[in-house]
Order: C-alpha cells, then structure tokens, then sequence
C-alpha cells in the first residue's frame, strides 16, 4: 500500500490514519483601512495536516491568527490564497451549494459560551436548527433528536423551551456542542472552547468533548492558549507564532523537548502546582512587544524576541522552512532549532 507523503507542517512520519483535513500554504491578508497596499497578515503561509480521529491542538498568544486559521478552514471566511482540503475536496474552489452540504461534516465550537447563542431562540430551536437545515429529521424525531443531543451532553433533555440566559456559561456551552453534534459531523473545530469558563467547569467541557470524541469517532482541531488544557486532550500540538506555524509534533514530544525557542518560552510559563518545583524554576521570559501583523519581521518572524536569535546574521536575514528536528515526530522552523537557552 502507498504511503502519502505528509504535506509541509504534517508529521515528518507517515501517517497512521487517514488525513481527514489537509491545510497547504494558506493566507488571509486584511486590508487596513481600505489601502490595499497596506495589509494585516493574519495568516500568512500555514500549512498542517489533521488525521481522521485524533485531536490537533493549536496554540500561540493572542493575535497569532489562529481563530482566522479556524474561520479559513471551516470556510467562515474566504482565503487569500492557499488550499483547504476536507476528505480529499479543495473547500477554496466549491461552489455555495456545495460548501453547504459539506458543512454537514464540518462544525464549529465557538469561544463565547452567550455571544454564539441566539438569544431570542429557545434550546430546542437552536440545536434543532442544523436538523431543520439540513433535513435530518421532521416532527416527532426532530423533537427525540433534539432531546437525545441535550441528553448527550449532559442537559436535562426537558430544557428544550428555556432560553440561553436561563443558564450557566458551562450550560451554554453544552448547548454549543449539542448543536455542533446535531448534523453528525466527522471533524469538529474547537476554537477557544473552553478560555471563558471556570476551570472546574472546563474539565467537564474536557472530559465530555474527549467521551464524545471516543462514541463518535470525531476529530477535533482544538485552539486554545492553555498550554496544560491541550497537553491534556491533544494527540500532536502545533504552534503558531506572528500568523506562521514555528513547530508542529506529538503531544509527548512537544512538551518532553520543544524544539523552537518560542514553544520552550511558552512551555516555561506553565505554572507547576509543586511550591518546591515552582521555586527552583526559571521562566523565559521573552524580551519586546509582538510585532505588528502589518509590517512583520524579515528573515524569522521570532528574532526580535528570541534569546538565541543571530542578528545580524542568518536569523533576520533568512525565513526558516519547517523541517524535522529533535524526535522523529517533530518539525520546527527555527535556524538553531534545539539549541539551548542560557
């Protein structure tokens, strides 16, 4: 049987399941203020590979780009340039009938637990909706449907007539993933699902998302800046940094030897619940502001931050290509991708 060759950002190893979601040199550039010469680079030239069943983790700070990553894929909003590819199909190039069919198999989890609720409609109309557009079922089975998805994810399957402030921020959330479940998807994107709820609400997001992930056979993009939380649910992680992604590899690997000088500063910010170990640490601490989106760094976009950067020298002078470094798992775009930080 042949082997697939894995795609820039993909795993340096052959893949062991299917890749369900194939992203190749994508970019979304915003106009500022209408010059077109002028442009926020959002994204600008990702690519990475997602396998059918696993659980992909994206992280970075704020304003990397990684919602619009989100929006790009799930064709919320169209590329500037690049491919999306979802079960073989490039979504950049179908047509509006065509993308509405394939959304069937493709859903979004949304940040804000209220804002993605309608709050002008009841449970049972918002989690029905999917079921009434895409016709999956009418009358009494839309109504055991609807109640059967409440009952999946935790929710008294009788709160169909109550309204979204008639609950908690995890309830909401709940009633987000419900909707998300009630056209039978295969690939789910989870984009900051859990940041705005409390953390003893977020491992019951966690752990629901991980069960329905094991009944469904669903494969998750899952966004997030909690570096703990998607060390937790992820298979690999993939980091972004300033719209480009700097290191991509499995979830052991990652933390256990972080190849890119950005992954090992995010990595030190986790705080460790041991006083002792706490102490002993050294945080990286990152040295400048991010640079603007609008007028990016040449050669690495981290140089101007990074503590083992060449300046001047190959670091701002060359763009580093993602390419394996450290265990077989991982790629990193970095020129002294390993070196040690003093």
């Amino acid at each position: 049987m042949a082997v697939e060759a894995p795609a820039p950002g993909a795993s340096a190893q052959p893949a062991l399941d299917p890749v369900i979601l194939r992203v190749e040199n994508v970019y979304k550039h915003f106009p500022v203020g209408g010059i077109a010469t002028e442009v926020v680079r959002a994204v600008d030239g990702v690519s990475l590979e997602v396998r059918r069943g696993e659980t992909l983790g994206l992280v970075g700070e704020s304003g990397c780009g990684k919602s619009t990553l989100a929006r790009l894929i799930t064709q919320l909003q169209p590329a500037t340039a690049g491919q999306v590819i979802f079960n073989g199909e490039d979504l950049t190039r179908v047509s509006g009938g065509r993308m509405r069919r394939i959304r069937r198999q493709m859903q979004m989890i949304f940040q804000d637990p209220f804002a993605s609720l309608d709050p002008r409609m009841t449970v049972g109309e918002i989690v029905g909706e999917p079921i009434d557009n895409f016709g999956i079922a009418r009358g009494r089975a839309r109504q055991q449907r609807i109640q059967e998805l409440l009952r999946l994810v935790g929710l008294n399957p009788n709160f169909t007539n109550r309204y979204p402030h008639e609950f908690s921020g995890g309830q909401r959330q709940r009633i987000g993933i419900a909707r998300a479940l009630a056209p039978n998807p295969t690939f789910i994107v989870c984009d900051e699902a859990v940041s705005a709820l409390d953390v003893s609400i977020q491992a019951q997001i966690i752990n629901l998302l991980q069960d329905l992930q094991r009944e469904f056979n669903l494969t998750y993009l899952f966004i997030a800046h909690d570096l703990a939380v998607v060390r937790h649910l992820s298979d690999r992680v993939a980091v972004m940094y300033l719209g480009k992604v700097v290191e991509v590899a499995d979830r052991n690997d990652i933390y256990a030897a972080p190849q890119h000088p950005y992954t090992r500063a995010l990595l030190s910010s986790i705080p460790v619940p041991d006083p002792e170990v706490e102490a002993g640490r050294e945080p990286i601490l990152l040295q400048g502001e991010i640079p603007s989106p609008v007028n990016p760094p040449s050669g690495c976009r981290f140089h101007t931050r990074c503590p083992i950067a060449q300046v001047p020298g190959v670091c701002s002078e060359t763009e580093p290509e993602l390419e394996p470094h450290g265990h077989a798992s991982q790629i990193a775009a970095c020129h002294f991708a390993g070196r040690e930080i003093a």
